[in-house]
């Protein structure tokens, strides 16, 4: 059916019409998509135990409950708005839009925002961080409907891409990947089964690959653990250990907690805004993606609502957004109506409000669930650069760059913690004396730290620079220079923190640049100004969308 433009009547519903709450194909829908929330929340529960260390009284009695009220908000959301539009158009087929916890975000704000924090501050304080960040995007959303389309225009795609991808193949990939190799009987072999369906195609029958690769590793580690072996990690007292979770754990409000993450401002406004920005032009494609398979909904609506959602979950102690799911043709394909979206949601809310979650925590192995990660990130970064123009290539390598002296910088770090040296406690001249010494060593820590500090949005700048030089646009360069000269003044890209004049030389050479730039745009030649060198293969600049990230959608 073609999709309708919004803001045109449908034609008017058979008089006495009632749309179907639940259709045999919504028990498809609901298994898969059902199963992809699963396999989120457990990565979710993952992250937060084993990454950050946080203490399961925190995680299972206030972290999860919330997140369970958010997401069965926006899951029962998004079938209302489907019952709301098959009841407006007669028709039956209208698919609820899929949402819940934005993946590569959750990556985002565990890694790069609460793990700094969690190792200086402690677990509450990184997540008091998380539910800030939270409370920054979700106004960036509500309030990107008015300006998310100028954004889009003026930012390269291969720039948001690039930095995403940077973000990915650093703390996103690399971690599962050591994590696999140090226990390779589960996680290769876990790996190879996710590889084989989502990369090649191949089915296992009507079940999930994700949920196929879990109960794999699960089978390993507990054959292992049963037979006096350590694969996996797994002991059936944990397993024991964790039935006594069993019982209410409603949601309490958060408010204090939310506003006491302010004290990391800088750290977080470089990566919220930004990735505000991402998630708004995401939830864009998405209501697009499903208004050509037949279903316009109200892009503003859909906007408001995954920001006033996330909204809700942070001041109840969520510190994850929401977001519009891609993949709202396929589930409608499988049958999916209105009712599988409530179904999940309301799933969701047995699992974490009776808290069996830890009960599946314990008999999941850990390392079963990296190469869903890894896949994440393979995806990501793959994305950058098939989903933009091959020329801009070397702009998105510009754009990982920063990202690569963060992760770096984070290991350096976690090394000389290990040796007893805390960075955070030395004066300046200790520090000195220890730059120095690295740098006989061949470490170059204080240009890792310049690069790295806020490599979110320095990513993001570079990587734009990189895209308008390429293309020839010299004044789009040289204003996008100017913009990271302000940044960097105020610290909000490579400094440790927000003030003035965090770091003064690189603000100079950001003007000097865009001074350099803009003069470019009077001594180009005017044939040749504005023009763009072809590559050997000009057809394929105006591709689609990368083969491997079209598959995995």
């Amino acid at each position: 059916m073609s999709p309708l433009p919004e803001g045109l009547k449908h034609p008017a519903p058979p008089p006495g019409f009632m749309p179907k709450l639940w259709t045999p194909g919504d028990w498809n829908a609901f298994f898969g998509f059902g199963t992809n929330i699963l396999v989120n929340l457990l990565t979710l529960t993952g992250l937060l135990k084993f990454v950050l260390k946080m203490p399961d009284d925190l995680i299972f009695n206030r972290i999860l409950p919330a997140t369970g009220l958010m997401l069965c908000l926006s899951t029962c959301y998004y079938a209302w708005l489907a019952y709301r539009l098959s009841k407006e158009t007669g028709r039956h087929d209208v698919c609820a839009l899929p949402s819940g916890i934005s993946v590569p975000h959750m990556f985002v704000v565990v890694f790069v925002v609460m793990g700094p924090i969690a190792r200086d501050h402690g677990p509450v304080k990184a997540w008091e961080a998380g539910l800030t960040w939270v409370f920054i995007q979700s106004f960036v959303l509500m309030l990107g409907g008015f300006v998310g389309p100028i954004i889009r225009r003026i930012t390269p795609r291969a720039a948001l891409l690039g930095t995403l991808a940077g973000v990915a193949v650093t703390f996103i990939s690399m971690r599962p990947a050591l994590e696999m190799f140090s226990d390779p009987i589960i996680g290769i072999t876990c790996f190879a089964i996710i590889l084989a369906s989502w990369f090649g195609g191949i089915k296992y029958g009507k079940v999930p690959a994700g949920l196929v690769a879990i109960l794999v590793g699960s089978a390993i580690a507990w054959v292992s653990t049963l037979s006096g072996g350590t694969i996996g990690g797994l002991t059936v007292k944990a397993l024991a250990d964790s039935v006594t979770g069993f019982g209410f754990h409603l949601p309490v409000p958060a408010f204090a907690h939310a506003f006491g993450g302010f004290e990391f401002l800088g750290v977080i406004l470089v990566t919220a805004i930004p990735f505000g920005i991402y998630d708004l032009v995401e939830a864009l494609d998405n209501v697009e993606s499903a208004a050509a398979a037949g279903d316009s909904f109200p892009t503003t609506r859909v906007l408001t609502a995954d920001g006033a959602v996330s909204l809700v979950g942070c001041l109840m102690g969520n510190p994850f957004i929401n977001a519009v799911y891609i993949g709202h043709p396929g589930w409608k394909s499988m049958g999916g109506r209105i009712g599988y979206s409530a179904a999940t949601g309301m799933m969701v809310i047995v699992l974490a409000w009776l808290g069996i979650l830890p009960l599946l925590l314990a008999a999941v192995p850990k390392v079963a669930i990296f190469p869903i990660l890894l896949y994440i990130g393979m995806l990501i970064g793959s994305q950058a650069f098939g989903e933009t123009p091959r020329r801009h290539g070397p702009a998105i390598v510009l754009a990982l760059v920063p990202h690569m002296a963060h992760w770096a910088i984070t290991l350096i770090k976690g090394a000389l913690a290990a040796g007893g040296i805390v960075v955070a406690t030395l004066d300046k001249a200790a520090m000195d004396a220890l730059i120095a010494k690295m740098k006989n060593e061949g470490v170059l820590y204080h240009g890792l730290h310049v690069l790295g500090d806020g490599a979110v949005l320095g990513g993001l700048v570079l990587g734009a620079i990189g895209v308008f030089v390429i293309d020839r646009k010299w004044i789009n360069a040289a204003a996008f220079a100017a913009a990271g000269a302000v940044f960097t003044f105020f610290g909000l890209m490579h400094g440790e923190q927000i003030g003035f004049a965090v770091t003064p030389g690189v603000a100079i050479a950001y003007m000097a640049v865009a001074v350099v730039l803009y003069a470019c745009s009077y001594l180009a030649a005017p044939a040749t100004a504005g023009a763009i060198p072809e590559p050997a293969h000009a057809h394929d600049e105006e591709e689609e969308p990368h083969e491997l990230a079209a598959a995995a959608k």
